[in-house]
């Protein structure tokens, strides 16, 4: 098939390429009439903007990158599809790709959306590794962390938007403590993640404060996956215990732990409640209705847009954003009060 150019549609149109291109644009210099006439004979004809064409003449592509750790995971899914929503809402596709800081392949990741001309970035990781990372290459083109930041103390300084983990956590235990509990585990430290730390840091200030007895059990695998929660449920759970809840550190390992409860006659939320930390799609089906916090994900995906876009738009690089969202405390049936 022959493929149609903007010359073809300007003879068929009996107009300018410049009026074509007016037309295109929605630009306010020619009539209703003739706009509508070339937009026409465009679809008539199969024509199809040259995006990169017009990316060297404005430098831009309105297109983003985005990097997901694990797009299998129901809350990075759940995040991707409010970020393409706010971004198509301004005008910009996205670029979905998956990889993780220190995997090998998120170097070549940036490198590649560079190479795609994005006209900017977001990376979603909770590895302490991201930003270093994000560091190293927002002096190339805008670019934004979605995910937990670890203390400034080493100078680097980067844009990101977060949930606030530290004041998440101190939910969780706040929470659990109003219910009546006074020993309890959390389940899921990953020590390696700034957003694991921060949520397990502000969890046992909490309970210092209030005297809510804590034993921690650290997650082994680098990801908070169901088989990870199952794993670390087994461990606790087949022994015998006296703590009354859990805080886990993600919803995907709660379901691990209500899985090894289920297995091992554990009533739940009689025996022992459960609290997650994600809100994903699977915590509110009728079968497990699990208690959450939410990290309100369709409001961090348009901060972490719009911050994204007002860098894009900036010439300058010097002043730095960090965006804290505050998660919100999600009540259903697997916790209870004592």
């Amino acid at each position: 098939m022959q493929h149609v150019t903007i010359k073809d549609i300007a003879r068929l149109s009996g107009v300018s390429v410049a009026t074509v291109s007016r037309a295109l644009n929605d630009a306010s210099e020619i009539s209703e009439d003739t706009r509508d006439r070339v937009l026409r004979i465009c679809r008539e004809q199969g024509y199809r903007t040259n995006l990169l064409a017009r990316s060297l003449i404005s430098s831009r592509t309105n297109v983003l990158g985005l990097i997901l750790p694990d797009i299998s995971n129901p809350f990075h899914t759940a995040l991707s599809l409010s970020i393409e929503t706010c971004a198509r809402e301004q005008g910009y596709q996205v670029m979905l790709c998956s990889g993780r800081p220190g995997d090998g392949k998120i170097e070549g990741l940036f490198e590649f959306l560079i190479g795609q001309r994005v006209d900017g970035v977001l990376l979603s990781s909770a590895s302490d590794q991201a930003r270093e990372l994000l560091h190293r290459y927002q002096d190339t083109l805008p670019a934004v962390l979605l995910g937990a930041c670890a203390p400034e103390a080493s100078g680097i300084r980067i844009n990101s938007v977060s949930t606030d983990n530290f004041v998440g956590g101190r939910m969780a235990a706040e929470y659990l403590y109003t219910l009546g509990h006074r020993e309890v585990f959390y389940l899921g430290l990953r020590p390696g993640s700034a957003t694991h730390t921060l949520r397990h840091l502000g969890f046992c200030t909490a309970a210092r404060e209030l005297g809510l007895a804590v034993r921690t059990v650290e997650n082994p695998t680098s990801a908070s996956t169901i088989s990870s929660g199952y794993q670390m449920a087994r461990s606790v759970l087949e022994q015998p215990f006296s703590q009354t809840a859990v805080f886990a550190a993600s919803d995907a390992v709660a379901l691990g732990m209500i899985q090894v409860a289920d297995e091992l006659g554990i009533p739940i939320p009689e025996r022992l409640s459960v609290l997650g930390f994600d809100n994903i799609e699977y915590a509110a089906l009728p079968n497990i209705r699990l208690s959450t916090l939410s990290h309100n994900s369709p409001t961090m995906a348009r901060a972490a847009v719009h911050l994204l876009l007002e860098l894009i738009d900036s010439d300058s690089r010097g002043e730095y954003t960090t965006k804290f969202i505050t998660p919100t405390l999600i009540r259903r049936a697997t916790c209870r009060t004592i």
